[in-house]
């Protein structure tokens, strides 16, 4: 058989397929048109497997969720069952019921749970066709719940077409790459062709089989496609005119294409015979996509109008109505144009983002007035931003700069772009200029559009440097700002802009809001941000730990990667290395899964800093490497200083004293990249250890001045630490007790102490004073033990042995042998969770939790779940 090379291809849906029972899984497969993809899906062979079916269709891609509601039909009744949020979502997203707008990953995890049930008694396998031409809330779906199949008794395969955008093909999902046949396999399959034509067909169908099967039918210089619509031609006029109707309806219902075309299946006759078409359950199939197109293509532009009209004149339902009488339509209509825009305002409020931009696109070019032309262009953008396309937003900002704007229009335009990447694109309005934006916005009336580009622009004081006169510029804009001095933005942007200036107001009101009940995620996220931006890392955490409920159940997944970077950042400062393991873990897949290359980055560099503490030297140097390239293609300093700081820990546990100085000197020097402001001010501690073991005094004394200098002004809890911690160290002999024992006092974070009762510890012996030094070293070798910072704890271990005192074996501790996922995992058990309710907060099935559990209690030596508390602790 001329296909019988794609044995590797079928062994591989095989392999799949007969696994099911046991690890689910997805595979893409990927191929030009008539490559044989439908074929090799349609040889899928699954006895004792229960298969669900979807088939992209071009004139479908704008109807939001249409690829989903197809695929899950047969579970509708399921969805009943489903919890409350994920039921609302996941109804909503399907237009079963009327709810607010569902979070594109809620809806994900609804169709996850909604799947794991139905597979729990009969294995599921998903089989997707033309994937390509799926909508795009669908594809995200798919390609969210095809990365967590891998417990699940599921499998997806999708056909996804080369040269059309996919976003499974673009999951990293294992793909099968069909190329064409080869010649042998080529000219088997034309054996019965005489040798004449064969050799031009060969020639012009290069190995694809489609065009093998179809151009020795017509002239072998000609396209498929082409070939395709010459057949069509043959045919009489009324067939043609129902193939067209067909053709451009955007469902393959038969019954609505007859009514359309006012035909019976008397004229559908002419086109069954020549097996252009099937029909089958009141549904038409075109033999292959490229006819459809075809059929389209040819068409005369009054033919493909008369098409639409024909089926606006036959549709009910309000969208799909308005999409054809809109493509029916050749000129300037304001009737249709402003019924578009409210089927936007629908398709919005269901989560169709891309299909709400393309009818404000639409509206806009059906739009006669310049100044709603404008207006409804813009709102395209506006909404545009959310599906994280760029090229897409400048062009409808191109579009609109030509139309006679506002001047709030005018600011719109300059401050949208700024939405991508946090603002740090080369070619968008600096901080400074977007805070002048702010003021004249603010002066036209429209505070809250002043206060969304005065944010924008303040977070970019983060990730990077605008200097003084634009930090000087934004604080100007948020004293103008009408609000409450209270609000939670105004605190944040003050945190972010001026991070010691008025750090003392920031830490009065995130104290006071610490105490408030009830805050919104969002509220709390903001509040995250402005706690480390201050030093306050203890805050920091809490509120990036408060604001993740929220955020996981509505799914607001970008959000929640953000949280947890903070929280983990925070955490490791704190000395709180499981927290921070299972945030930075959980955060760096949501960074990914949610596109945000900077959370990527800052993630995986807080986990290189996490190696480093715990002595993993190795692994500190392999992620930092990761993260770097990151952050130097991002231009994000957070993520380069925290590279720095990860590599200075890891170089002073490998007793590198000059490297560690090194490092850690990059982030005080602001023509580095990994020059950050105020995390900077929060490393003290560690440059001035470097520094006192690679005879550096000099300079970093000379820095002091100018860390005491912020310090008068300042009330940064870590700023201060570092400081205390940083004068017992550099002062003479006959100074340096009473300074450890002033810093000793004072501090109130475990590491902190502990590492200062390490210096103070290692002083003391040098002094020759080892019976006084022992209490110190040991109280901070057993904080160090207990915080799992493995690598500060051997050196405790060390200078207690010179010291004259043994330590007890060293044990590692309850969760050194599990990965952070499944140390996250184990905690949320530990705390009595259900499988269940596990997976609901990480968003994963129960069935993954489970598989995690089993996997976790023998590297724990325990056998049930029970024994979890004991081993973790509370």
């Amino acid at each position: 058989m001329a296909l019988g090379e794609r044995e590797s291809e079928r062994e591989r849906l095989a392999g799949l397929v007969g696994g099911i029972r046991d690890r689910g899984g997805a595979l893409v497969v990927r191929g030009e048109a008539g490559i044989g993809k439908s074929t090799l899906l349609a040889e899928i062979e699954a006895p004792g497997v229960r298969t669900l079916t979807a088939v992209g269709v071009e004139a479908e891609h704008r109807l939001p969720y249409a690829g989903l509601h197809q695929l899950l039909f047969p579970l509708r009744n399921a969805i009943d069952a489903l919890p409350k949020t994920q039921r609302e979502a996941l109804g909503t997203a399907l237009g079963l019921a009327d709810g607010p707008r569902p979070e594109i990953y809620l809806v994900g995890m609804a169709v996850l749970n909604l799947l794991a049930e139905a597979a729990s008694t009969e294995p599921l396998l998903l089989i997707v066709d033309d994937a390509h031409w799926l909508d795009p809330n669908s594809q995200d779906v798919l390609a969210f719940v095809a990365r967590r199949l891998e417990s699940e008794p599921i499998a997806l395969v999708a056909a996804v077409r080369d040269g059309e955008p996919s976003r499974l093909a673009t999951a990293n999902l294992p793909t099968i790459e069909l190329g064409p046949l080869s010649d042998e396999a080529a000219r088997e399959l034309l054996k019965d062709v005489p040798p004449s034509a064969r050799e031009r067909v060969l020639k012009a169908a290069r190995g694809n089989p489609l065009a093998l099967k179809e151009l020795f039918r017509g002239d072998p210089s000609t396209s498929v496609e082409q070939t395709f619509a010459n057949r069509v031609r043959k045919l009489p006029p009324e067939t043609r005119r129902f193939l067209l109707i067909a053709a451009v309806n955007d469902t393959n219902e038969l019954g609505e294409a007859l009514d359309a075309a006012k035909a019976d299946l008397v004229a559908l006759g002419p086109a069954l015979d020549e097996h252009l078409v099937t029909i089958a359950h009141g549904t038409l199939t075109f033999r292959h996509p490229l006819l459809r197109s075809a059929i389209v293509k040819d068409a005369e532009p009054r033919e493909r109008h008369q098409a639409h009209q024909a089926l606006a004149d036959t549709i009910t339902e309000p969208d799909r109505r308005i999409w054809h009488r809109a493509a029916a339509t050749t000129g300037p209509d304001e009737e249709i144009a402003a019924e578009l825009e409210r089927s936007a305002e629908r398709t919005e409020r269901r989560g169709g983002i891309d299909a709400t931009v393309t009818s404000l696109e639409w509206a806009a070019k059906l739009t006669h007035d310049p100044v709603k032309r404008a207006e409804r262009l813009l709102k395209a953008a506006g909404a545009a931003v959310e599906t994280g396309n760029r090229e897409l937003v400048d062009r409808l900002l191109d579009q609109a700069s030509a139309e006679d704007l506002t001047s709030n229009q005018r600011a719109v335009i300059r401050w949208l772009p700024t939405n991508f990447d946090d603002g740090l694109r080369g070619d968008v309005s600096g901080p400074g200029d977007l805070a002048d934006l702010a003021i004249g916005v603010l002066e036209d009336g429209k505070t809250d559009l002043a206060m969304q580009i005065l944010w924008g622009a303040a977070m970019r004081c983060f990730w990077a440097e605008p200097g003084q006169d634009d930090r000087r510029r934004l604080i100007r804009a948020a004293d103008l700002m009408p609000l409450d001095r209270h609000d939670p933005r105004l605190v944040a942007i003050n945190a972010y802009v001026t991070p010691f200036e008025r750090s003392q107001s920031v830490l009065t009101e995130l104290t006071t809001l610490a105490g408030q009940l009830n805050r919104d995620a969002l509220v709390d996220r903001f509040l995250g941000s402005a706690a480390m931006l201050i030093g306050a890392f203890d805050l920091a955490a809490r509120f990036s730990a408060g604001a993740q409920p929220g955020f996981r159940t509505q799914g607001r997944l970008a959000f929640l990667a953000r949280a947890l970077g903070v929280q983990a950042w925070s955490s490791v400062r704190l000395g709180d290395l499981a927290t921070a393991m299972t945030a930075a873990e959980e955060g760096l897949r949501l960074a990914i899964e949610t596109s945000q290359p900077y959370i990527h980055g800052l993630t995986l560099a807080t986990q290189a800093e996490i190696a480093a503490m715990r002595g993993d030297f190795a692994q500190a140097e392999s992620l930092a490497a990761q993260a770097e390239r990151v952050g130097l293609s991002a231009g994000a300093r957070p993520v380069l200083a925290t590279v720095q700081l990860a590599r200075g820990i890891a170089a002073l546990g490998e007793g590198r004293h000059a490297d560690a100085f090194a490092n850690l000197m990059r982030l005080h020097d602001p023509a580095d990249p990994a020059y950050q402001l105020a995390l900077r001010c929060y490393t003290i501690a560690e440059l001035t250890e470097a520094a006192v073991r690679c005879d550096q005094l000099g300079v970093v004394r000379e820095m002091m001045q100018e860390f005491e200098m912020q310090a008068m002004r300042s009330p940064s809890p870590a700023l201060h630490s570092g400081l205390r911690h940083a004068r017992a160290a550099l002062a003479p002999d006959a100074e340096a007790e009473k300074l450890f024992r002033a810093a000793l006092d004072a501090e109130t974070w475990p590491l902190e102490r502990s590492r200062t009762q390490l210096a103070y510890g290692e002083w003391l012996r040098r002094q020759r004073r080892p019976a006084d030094s022992r209490p110190q070293l040991r109280a901070a070798r057993e904080t160090f033990e207990a915080l799992g910072v493995t690598a500060w704890a051997e050196r405790a271990r060390r200078e207690l042995r010179a010291a004259g005192e043994a330590s007890p074996d060293q044990h590692d501790d309850a969760f050194s042998d599990l990965t952070p996922h499944e140390l996250n995992i184990a905690r949320l058990a530990a705390e009595g969770l259900t499988n269940r309710e596990i997976g609901q907060r990480l968003y994963l099935s129960h069935r993954t939790v489970s598989t995690h559990l089993h996997r976790i209690f023998p590297k724990l030596g325990i056998t049930s779940r029970t024994e979890l508390r004991e081993v973790l602790g509370p």
